[in-house]
């Protein structure tokens, strides 16, 4: 009985000085990783977003960027975003439960058409009735989901190594840990946050593989953020509920009409190209497909050029499309 006791006694030990060390460490990631941009009130919360461009003003709809998992709006202006900024309108908006936007609807905000419910409502927010959606990754489900049950929005859609479709696998077993309600809590607060940070620079370079992250990375893009428990968990939330929407979702592509351009690396270890990206070219009349040879899963920095132009020709095509009208 001793030896029992002593043991429980160390274990709860252990687990409060893991929780401790995870809250002091989330807390000191805020406070490095501020807020860049604006923080708009919406129904049920806020959701931050950067809103960048021209002065003076730009030509033609927004840019709206779509960061995938494991990321926040800082991927994809650190990517793309300040580049088009210098010529368009950009707004780059941190997905609920990620970065500084808030995690509307808990695990229901897991569903692609939850998360496009929110950003539809932001956008409305800031005066942006139509955008050229880019979604990278996990945001290819969102990017589509806009354009599916919010056709008036988009104009233009750019999928980059998009997941938009089911497949075989599942998630890794973290994920699947931090998104179980009946331990989430006990593991995200004593697990994940000390794990992540041991791991977080070998998870980029696997992400970007065979590419090299660019430098800094992690710190220019504030992805320890991740390390938050909250975080770590809608993150892994969203990973693990995926599949399932996707099987429902993915019947209705055809049903879109905006001009579609989709990038994928041919290196992508992350997100099959075949089971996504061909597939969904199939389904969208009149998309135009780009296989990347030997790109990983982040086109956007390793296919840098390829991509903004495939961005300004969907937005060329989005303004002819606006002006016939």
């Amino acid at each position: 009985m001793k030896r029992t006791a002593l043991a429980l006694g160390l274990a709860a030990g252990a687990a409060a000085a893991s929780a401790l060390a995870s809250s002091l460490l989330a807390e000191a990631q805020s406070r490095a990783h501020p807020p860049k941009g604006r923080l708009v009130p919406v129904e049920g919360g806020t959701v931050h977003l950067v809103d960048r461009g021209p002065e003076g003003g730009a030509p033609g709809a927004p840019i709206l960027l779509l960061h995938g998992a494991s990321a926040n709006s800082g991927d994809m202006m650190m990517a793309i975003g300040d580049q088009l900024a210098q010529r368009r309108r950009v707004i780059a908006v941190d997905r609920p439960g990620h970065g500084w936007t808030d995690r509307i609807g808990e695990r229901a905000a897991s569903s692609p058409a939850a998360q496009a419910r929110t950003i539809r409502a932001a956008l409305a927010a800031v005066g942006v009735d139509r955008a050229v959606v880019v979604g990278h990754s996990w945001s290819g489900s969102l990017a589509t989901a806009l354009a599916l049950d919010h056709p008036d929005i988009v104009s233009g859609l750019v999928l980059l190594a998009g997941a938009t479709h089911p497949w075989m696998g599942g998630v890794a077993w973290y994920n699947r840990a931090a998104s179980d309600k009946r331990f989430a809590t006990l593991f995200n607060y004593t697990v994940a946050t000390p794990v992540t940070a041991l791991a977080l620079d070998a998870g980029v370079r696997a992400v970007f593989a065979p590419n090299e992250p660019p430098p800094g990375y992690a710190e220019r893009t504030a992805a320890r953020l991740l390390l938050r428990p909250a975080e770590f968990q809608a993150n892994a939330e969203d990973l693990f509920d995926l599949n399932d929407y996707l099987k429902v979702q993915s019947r209705r592509y055809a049903e879109i009409r905006v001009p579609t351009s989709i990038l994928h690396g041919e290196a992508d270890k992350i997100v099959s190209p075949v089971i996504h990206s061909v597939a969904i070219h199939r389904q969208i009349a009149g998309s135009h497909l780009t296989l990347l040879p030997g790109i990983g899963h982040m086109p956007h920095h390793a296919a840098n050029e390829v991509v903004l132009a495939e961005i300004e020709r969907v937005a060329g095509q989005a303004s002819l499309a606006a002006a016939a009208e």
